[in-house]
């Protein structure tokens, strides 16, 4: 094992070989490197322009660069990048009174990513379970095939085995039950659950929507049990499904909610909202972050929140959700052999690929690409639409067509 002592320079031109030379490889990013972005449109360092339909993950509510964001950006970087936690600041001190005011939350801790959101969440629950109702308290039940996180702790209680295989041993007291069946929720919630978390609507298990029953029983249960309930918003909050947050389309309310990705519209942001009652279990100490809620992303997640929570702006949502549905049922009906159908909610939409062509959705997303259209998957055999809230219904023609084009193209080969 021999160091490095040349000295590399910072305006030497970088390719895609130079993830590979030098990226540890827990990624394998697209060919091409985007370098420039404007609403649902991106190009690449050759010039290339395609059309964004991933959002970043439905991270970009708002698309690439939206001027109002980068103008809070750019203030606030005049004024104040930093301080540590021995401090507070205004903008998250801002942004912590209007999530609060805007859901049934009354107090919020910010941190960096949707995992450390629900390492929050999860520590919170064990802890006030342990001031309540003691250390035997301490089981924490989630689904199958959801995701919650890449910390040891929330990829646990994810369930997916994928995600898990060779980190073990993993943390103890964590079990898994059916998405949507309130049976084996009935029957796995017992009295020595501290916590119950559902993602309202399962991202990368599928884009599959909760059952409205399945989330009333979760909470009739949880009720019954002096559980917490968790909802995990990550995905599909921040107005994905038509609602600020989904929890208020399906009128169950949690005692825990995560936000993340679309909060900051790209800039690192999340947060965990609870009850004052709940969060009296964090103690001064408990738990900590350096840089979450610093004045950069709590800043930029203010003119995020401000522009998404307006009555016109989510109705343009649910409006948008429904023209795209229709456009991709009309795909899946013209080719039948390659869908089973169309699902989700809003704007957080899949296709899902018939038996006959079962793991193979990548190749269509590949095909997609070289077509200028950029999707995501949902696992191997779910096509994962989560564009910028603000696409328009040209953007929806537009994708049709290219879909089209990349579909009987891979129909061919």
């Amino acid at each position: 094992m021999s160091a490095n002592t040349t000295t590399g320079k910072i305006d030497e031109p970088v390719t895609r070989q130079t993830f590979d030379d030098v990226m540890v490889p827990v990624f394998a990013p697209a060919s091409f490197i985007p370098v420039r972005g404007s609403g649902l449109a991106l190009w690449d360092q050759s010039g290339k322009q395609y059309l964004d339909l991933t959002g970043g993950i439905a991270v970009l509510g708002l698309g690439h660069t939206p001027p109002e964001i980068v103008d809070a950006l750019v203030e606030q970087a005049r004024n104040l990048w930093h301080v540590s936690n021995y401090y507070t600041n205004e903008p998250v001190l801002k942004l912590a009174r209007a999530l609060t005011e805007a859901t049934f939350a009354e107090k919020v801790f910010f941190c960096n990513s949707g995992g450390e959101a629900n390492e929050a969440a999860f520590k919170l629950a064990r802890k006030w379970a342990h001031d309540h109702f003691g250390p035997k308290k301490n089981r924490i039940v989630s689904c199958f095939h959801s995701f919650h996180g890449r910390t040891l702790f929330t990829v646990s209680v994810g369930g997916q085995e994928k995600y898990t295989k060779g980190f073990e041993p993993l943390p103890p007291q964590i079990d898994h039950i059916p998405f949507n069946d309130i049976e084996a929720a009935r029957a796995a919630i017992g009295d020595d659950v501290c916590a119950v978390v559902v993602e309202p609507v399962q991202g990368e298990g599928g884009i599959l929507p909760a059952d409205p029953a399945y989330l009333k029983a979760l909470r009739q249960l949880c009720d019954e049990k002096n559980a917490l309930l968790i909802f995990d918003e990550i995905q599909c909050g921040m107005g994905r499904t038509g609602t600020l947050f989904a929890y208020m389309d399906y009128g169950v309310v949690p005692d825990i909610m995560t936000s993340a990705k679309a909060l900051g519209n790209g800039f690192p942001i999340a947060a965990m909202l609870t009850t004052t009652e709940i969060a009296k279990s964090f103690s001064v100490g408990a738990h900590g972050t350096t840089y979450g809620g610093n004045p950069l992303a709590a800043a930029v997640a203010c003119k995020v929140l401000e522009i998404i929570n307006k009555p016109a702006f989510l109705a343009r949502v649910v409006e948008a959700g429904q023209k795209l549905r229709e456009s991709l049922e009309r795909i899946a009906a013209d080719y039948p052999d390659v869908f089973a159908g169309v699902r989700g909610k809003g704007l957080m939409l899949g296709m899902v690929m018939s038996e006959k062509y079962q793991g193979r959705a990548g190749e269509i997303t590949q095909a997609a690409q070289q077509q200028g259209l950029l999707l995501l998957l949902a696992g191997y055999d779910v096509i994962r639409f989560v564009p910028a809230l603000i696409v328009s219904d040209e953007h929806i023609r537009q994708g049709e067509k290219l879909l089209r084009q990349a579909i009987d193209i891979w129909l061919r080969q």
